[in-house]
């Protein structure tokens, strides 16, 4: 909105304000737009849930501290993802398709976390909202994406086809293609020849080569989103945890927004330009200002819980992030965390059946899952083939550690783009 109004007045030549037309600028708003919503609603909204016992149900797991976490509010993304909106909708382009894109998967995703957070709350039905719907959410999601960058016209990219040495200024030259061209391309990490188009896996089907790209390209963005919004969730269960990582891949995905839309550091890291993009840039710094805000009041001891609203939609958020930019090869590294969680669960799962079917007695490869559970239980507690470490780990020390393994997580991801 506010955008809108300053490009009026910088029609009519009012002082300051083309201000508004950079990005750097404008995503500095947002971001202190975003910190602020959520920090001053965040009480009002606690305070409400409170009102109406909306608390958190805790099963005894024999944590440390655990139970004192009955009764704190939970479904506090709504505080996130509102102040996402408010921020986004006060200086953000509103008519740029990737902050269209980003905006619906907010509003979708959020709205599927609330129906699971709903259920298990008023309903008191300790499932929420049956898994086959989530999936079905997750997948809806996945082919509007899809949709959208096949079908919108300003949805595309500048392809670098070649680099080369200036004889004169001996300095490496990147060229792009004269024309903006709908792709299937993304980037992968770690190799010279850095872009990936899907559509040359289907070589032999000639003509439809194109179509059946597009087609797989619409299987990697549904297993994205729902992996890492599913991770995301998992990753939910300690204060501070979801939230604290969850901006840490905020400000590597803005980086990565930034540089890709901009012609001069695309040409330098010699990725793919991609036009437009830019945008992303002020909904990643509101996506960041959100989250550390909701700190403020989930850092331990949590004042509030996310609930689903929140870290259902902050994994699709990121999922979408990458995708958009074409960087969604990228996600296994940046989101390591959100992988380890959903990995340590499969595992688990997979060798308790497995040992149970074998022996006729379950066993266990972590003390407990998701990953972070294990680290707060003394070794010897749980019969498990990983016994480590010894002593258990106070709550906010893993939390803090986490976030440190996220930020290496995070400058690696941003470094790939050189490191070939």
């Amino acid at each position: 909105m506010l955008y809108y109004l300053f490009t009026y007045l910088d029609k009519i030549d009012f002082p300051g304000a083309g201000i508004f037309n950079y990005i750097t600028f404008r995503a500095a708003l947002a971001f202190i737009f975003a910190l602020l919503c959520s920090t001053l609603i965040g009480k009002r909204i606690i305070r409400k849930l409170q009102q109406l016992q909306i608390g958190e149900t805790i099963r005894d797991l024999d944590l440390e501290g655990q139970m004192s976490k009955k009764g704190t509010p939970t479904m506090g993304g709504i505080i996130i993802l509102s102040s996402i909106i408010v921020a986004c909708l006060l200086v953000g382009v509103l008519d740029n398709v990737y902050m269209i894109l980003l905006l619906v998967t907010t509003i979708w995703l959020g709205t599927l976390g609330f129906a699971d957070d709903y259920i298990k709350v008023f309903k008191k039905n300790k499932d929420g909202l049956h898994g086959k719907f989530k999936i079905i959410g997750q997948v809806s999601i996945g082919l509007i994406v899809c949709l959208t960058l096949y079908l919108s016209p300003n949805a595309v990219i500048v392809e670098n086809v070649d680099k080369h040495v200036d004889k004169d200024t001996q300095t490496e030259v990147v060229e792009y293609s004269k024309k903006e061209i709908k792709s299937t391309q993304t980037t992968i990490p770690f190799f010279k020849n850095n872009n990936l188009d899907y559509a040359d896996m289907f070589d032999w089907a000639g003509e439809h080569k194109q179509l059946l790209g597009w087609l797989f390209f619409v299987i990697v963005v549904i297993f994205v989103v729902t992996a890492v919004s599913n991770g995301a969730n998992l990753t939910d269960g300690l204060d501070g945890l979801a939230t604290g990582t969850s901006a840490i891949q905020g400000v590597a995905l803005g980086i990565l927004a930034y540089v890709s839309s901009n012609v001069n550091y695309a040409g330098y890291l010699n990725i793919m330009y991609i036009p437009e993009a830019g945008e992303l840039v002020v909904f990643a710094a509101a996506f960041i200002g959100a989250t550390v805000g909701f700190l403020w009041f989930n850092s331990y001891p949590a004042q509030v819980f996310m609930g689903d609203t929140g870290s259902l939609a902050l994994g699709g958020i990121i999922a979408v992030f990458a995708i958009a930019i074409h960087k969604e090869l990228l996600i296994p590294i940046l989101s390591g965390i959100f992988l380890v969680e959903s990995l340590s669960v499969i595992m688990q799962t997979a060798y308790f059946k497995y040992t149970k079917r074998k022996t006729g007695t379950g066993k266990r490869i972590f003390k407990m899952s998701p990953l972070h559970h294990h680290y707060q239980k003394a070794a010897g507690t749980v019969d498990a083939l990983i016994q480590g470490p010894k002593q258990a780990i106070p709550e906010s020390k893993i939390t803090v550690r986490f976030w440190i393994v996220g930020l290496i997580l995070a400058a690696l991801t941003i470094i790939t783009l050189k490191m070939r």
